[in-house]
């Protein structure tokens, strides 16, 4: 799910989930959304079922999160947001 609310769009998130492209990747289905309650640290990306939230998710971040995470099965620490995963802090 990328966000696609005013804040996020603000700050690239059209650009973030035109990124991601419009196919299914490894069985996950990119999803505009309506806001996530993340304004302040976007553009947002969560991830379904898992429930990992990535902040200020910019176009060059999506192959990484593409990569390690969609195709190989391991979130993005750097990207996670530290609000949410505070075990992970923000990098």
């Amino acid at each position: 799910m990328v966000c696609q609310h005013t804040s996020c769009l603000a700050v690239g998130s059209a650009q973030t989930l035109a990124a991601f492209g419009n196919e299914p990747i490894n069985g996950y289905m990119i999803v505009p959304s309506e806001c996530q309650g993340q304004c302040s640290t976007g553009p947002t990306v969560r991830v379904l079922p898992e429930e990992v939230w990535y902040y200020r998710v910019q176009p060059a971040d999506v192959p990484t999160i593409i990569g390690e995470h969609l195709q190989g099965g391991k979130p993005v620490r750097a990207k996670m947001n530290p609000r949410i995963h505070r075990w992970y802090g923000a990098g």
